[in-house]
């Protein structure tokens, strides 16, 4: 009955342009990774820009969680809202963190497999920023929803692979030279594979709130 109280009720649709903004700064955080990833003297300056998209979407997120608190009626549940926006958030958290490590080590050239890690990376923002207009009318677009997060999910897969495959390679390349730059190079692969991880739970949040609202 609460249920059916509420799909009447006149809900806040301000949360759907505060996830647009949201997803275009994860958007923008994977371009600037993926140019950051090309390498060369710029390296530094595509590392700001994605602190710069990572701190505007925690602005964004404090916007999402006080709307939470303070909005009557929410388009789904309010756990939900916050468990989505949180893994948003959590993976341009990991895009900084792996600019971070670049910093760090002064990395200034990178193997392909992180370069097309960085390309799929991309990839995953855009279908994120192409699944959430769908959510304001989350019965009409079921089927459009759970092929988008399908892709995101393969797209996670194959950034694992190459994961995998750069690891191999890089240790076969440095075996017998400076053990550290093997070090470095891992540390960025394990960054890399995160941030994708990451996608993969917005994925499932959307998901799940695909599941409970039909």
């Amino acid at each position: 009955m609460l249920r059916w109280f509420r799909y009447f009720l006149p809900k806040e649709e301000r949360f759907f342009d505060l996830f647009a903004r949201h997803s275009q700064t994860l958007v923008q955080g994977a371009q600037a990774l993926q140019d950051m990833l090309r390498g060369g003297d710029e390296t530094p300056v595509f590392c700001q820009r994605v602190n710069q998209f990572e701190n505007d979407a925690d602005s964004i997120t404090r916007e999402v969680l006080t709307a939470v608190r303070r909005t009557f009626i929410t388009p789904f549940d309010r756990g939900d809202i916050k468990n989505l926006i949180t893994a948003m958030d959590d993976a341009i958290d990991q895009m900084q963190q792996t600019a971070k490590a670049v910093v760090l080590f002064e990395v200034r050239t990178f193997e392909p497999p992180m370069r097309e890690m960085g390309t799929l990376l991309v990839e995953c923002a855009n279908l994120v920023g192409r699944a959430l207009p769908l959510m304001q009318a989350i019965g009409d677009n079921v089927a459009m929803l759970t092929a988008i997060t399908e892709e995101i999910g393969k797209l996670e897969g194959r950034v694992d692979d190459l994961h995998d495959i750069g690891l191999k390679e890089l240790f076969l390349k440095h075996r017998d030279a400076n053990v550290m730059d093997f070090v470095v190079g891992a540390e960025i692969y394990k960054h890399l594979e995160k941030v994708s991880d990451r996608f993969d739970d917005v994925a499932n949040e959307i998901n799940s709130i695909v599941i409970e609202q039909v």
